[in-house]
């Protein structure tokens, strides 16, 4: 079909695949020295950036250079921002209870349990969710404004992201506020900011390759996977079955969106 190199993106798949295992694997490295998986989550955004620079690399000459250059860019400043974040979150602290209770229950032996079911099933979600920007790549008509308009939302997803991060970290450096519900600022306005932010760079991301129905429609599962991760899997509904118990949570969800902004309803 024209306007896709659909030949040349196949044929990086297994290369971009390899970036995300190299990742997953040089962090379980780093995880058996430390003695803690949680390093896993920094590697998180770092894979996305190492799939999004592999496959910069092996388009050249097959794509549009702009829009090459525009969706590794924005790929890549969200996936480290997002692993430095984390990083600087978890310093100085032990095992992330998400895994110490995953691990404690793990059959056989708990590192090569932690391999299987958290190292290497996030490299292959990494390598899923990554399609759209794989695939852009490899679209080789000039930028549209189907590109722009991803930008714009991937702008808004990164804001939620970094304000909603930088106000809980705030709130939780307070003394104060120990023991209580975050509930101010974008925290307001959806129990979720950073999810939510995640929502909106992914779905920003496949906007890209939309100007082309059937690269859309080959690469629309990525966004798919995302978004019920960030509502129903690891993000949203893990953290509040975690929280459901806390004093005043009932009351916060009563009148904040569990995902979507929105005012705060009155109490």
């Amino acid at each position: 079909m024209s306007g896709f190199a659909w030949a040349a993106f196949a044929s990086g798949l297994a290369a971009t695949a390899g970036a995300a295992l190299a990742v997953m694997l040089a962090t379980f490295g780093v995880a058996l020295r430390k003695g803690v998986h949680r390093v896993v989550d920094v590697a998180w955004g770092i894979a996305f950036a190492a799939v999004a620079l592999v496959s910069y690399g092996l388009s050249a000459g097959e794509g549009d250079g702009g829009r090459r250059l525009l969706v590794t860019a924005l790929t890549v400043v969200w996936g480290l921002r997002l692993a430095v974040h984390i990083g600087r979150r978890g310093r100085g602290h032990g095992e992330d209870p998400r895994y110490a209770k995953m691990l404690a229950k793990a059959p056989g032996h708990p590192d090569l349990y932690a391999l299987r079911k958290v190292y290497l099933l996030q490299g292959a979600l990494v390598w899923l969710v990554s399609l759209p920007v794989q695939a852009a790549q490899y679209l080789t008509g000039p930028i549209t404004w189907w590109a722009w308009a991803g930008t714009a939302l991937w702008a808004v997803g990164l804001v939620f992201e970094a304000v909603g991060d930088q106000q809980l970290a705030r709130f939780k450096a307070d003394p104060a506020n120990r023991g209580r519900i975050m509930d101010r600022g974008l925290w307001s306005w959806t129990r979720h900011p950073n999810y939510f932010g995640d929502f909106c760079v992914w779905w920003g991301l496949f906007l890209v390759v939309c100007e082309q129905p059937a690269v859309a429609a080959a690469t629309v599962v990525a966004p798919l996977v995302m978004s019920f991760l960030l509502t129903r899997g690891s993000g949203a509904a893990l953290l509040e079955r975690h929280m459901a118990d806390r004093p005043g949570f009932a009351a916060y969800a009563a009148r904040t969106s569990g995902f979507f902004p929105r005012p705060p309803r009155r109490a």
